[in-house]
């Protein structure tokens, strides 16, 4: 078990220091496979790969589509639509608010996180500018809306950290609505909470707006599509999932076809799109696929079973041990979908074993892996967190303890709570 948590730290370690996943996951791999008393090679060509393989089989054709769909909206401009529609809806001096809001409706319509910081910041830098809101707090209000609640709470999402644990507990998206929606408020309503009072403690100090040493171009609102009409692709996608209870494919499929009919006159737009989007999408599937690699080497050594021993040996709730293991393994890959890949790769079976003989439905459990995948993800390796400060021109040193409370600090609590709440039998 010590290699275990050997391959961890390695795993860990690289990664923080800014190290693909796609090498470093196979090197953790080994040094499980190593002090577990596995042939290397073998464990190499047969285990890890055979994991590595097999998601990527299951998993591809979401993630390609999902890629193609986001980078559509973004190109076709009807991201961007949404975002000022909504912003001017609810006016310049909620400005907080109106990002938060923009970048959640396109998280929750289906469109990448990459894709939303793209087309939220322009809007968000002109919003802040008006409001005279220091740019410290553009990265925080991006990550609030985008990489929490709408990616791990909101029942429906169609975001791949709502669909994994699908796979291992016969579940849907709609999984656990109700404590999702309460995980969702607390991470909503207290991340916003938080940076309106950081907003007044800023002003208080004399911080206020400054211009970015590189003032990028923003579109006119005569560039864009209209609102109602963009807004369509979104809902599509929403509804045929979870409505018409469609396949994830087929859901993704139907929107990426209405983008298309929508904006039949930019038609020399798509192939383009659809090629970056496509190519984007390899690297995230491999890159998780990768992760899940190395829980699938986990699994396969001796000190697999006194881990998985000590996990459920956790008194209490099993949620607790679930959270716990799917928190530590995204903080340590840096990913979302790759630590929870691993904890699930690695343990979903006995999880939905224990949902089995147990009262607790395997929706909870579904749910509180979805909500745990995004605690300690954005940890300061997390590579959207990295993208974000590239976007907006800012450091960790400027906006990362910010970033730190909206999607790690609250998240956690968040999952906490409703775990608390399933225990003495509220949920």
């Amino acid at each position: 078990m010590l290699g275990i948590f050997l391959g961890l730290a390695v795993l860990m370690a690289l990664a923080y220091l800014g190290w693909s996943i796609i090498w470093v996951a196979p090197i953790a791999a080994g040094v499980v496979a190593l002090t577990g008393g596995l042939d290397l090679l073998e464990a190499y060509k047969d285990t890890y790969m055979g994991g590595f393989v097999a998601f990527a089989k299951d998993w591809f054709p979401v993630f390609m589509l999902g890629a193609i769909f986001g980078k559509l909206m973004e190109d076709t401009g009807m991201a961007r639509s949404v975002a000022v529609a909504l912003t001017k809806l609810i006016g310049t001096q909620r400005a907080i608010l109106g990002v938060l809001v923009s970048a959640a409706v396109l998280t929750y319509g289906g469109v990448s996180l990459f894709v939303v910081v793209f087309a939220v910041y322009p809007l968000a830098l002109s919003l802040f500018r008006e409001a005279n809101i220091s740019r410290k707090l553009i990265p925080a209000t991006v990550a609030l809306g985008a990489f929490t609640f709408t990616m791990t709470a909101l029942p429906g999402s169609p975001q791949i950290q709502n669909l994994i644990p699908m796979e291992y507990f016969q579940t849907d998206a709609m999984a656990a609505p109700v404590m999702g929606i309460i995980a969702a408020i607390i991470m909503g309503g207290g991340g916003y909470f938080y940076l309106r009072w950081r907003e007044k403690k800023l002003v208080a100090q004399g911080e206020v707006f400054t211009e970015p040493k590189e003032k990028k171009e923003e579109e006119g609102p005569d560039q864009t599509p209209n609102f109602f009409l963009s807004l369509l692709p979104l809902l599509t996608v929403l509804l045929t999932l979870n409505l018409l209870e469609w396949d994830v494919v087929t859901a993704l499929i139907s929107g990426i076809v209405l983008i298309m009919l929508l904006n039949v006159t930019m038609y020399k737009k798509f192939i383009p799109s659809m090629n970056s989007g496509a190519g984007g999408s390899v690297i995230a599937i491999i890159n998780t696929s990768a992760a899940v690699g190395f829980g699938t080497v986990v699994r396969e050594v001796p000190g697999f079973a006194n881990l998985t021993q000590l996990l459920m040996g956790i008194k209490g709730n099993p949620l607790i041990s679930e959270a716990i293991a799917v928190n530590v393994l995204a903080g340590a890959t840096g990913s979302a979908s790759g630590g929870m890949g691993i904890a699930l790769e690695a343990l979903g079976s006995k999880y939905y074993e224990i949902a089995m003989n147990t009262g607790i439905s395997p929706e909870a459990f579904h749910r509180v892996a979805s909500l745990s995948s995004g605690g300690l993800d954005a940890l300061p390796h997390n590579g959207a967190v990295l993208t974000l400060f590239a976007i907006t021109g800012m450091t960790h040193k400027d906006s990362y303890k910010d970033i730190f409370v909206v999607a790690v600090l609250i998240p956690v609590i968040s999952v906490a709570f409703v775990i608390l709440l399933n225990t003495i039998g509220i949920l």
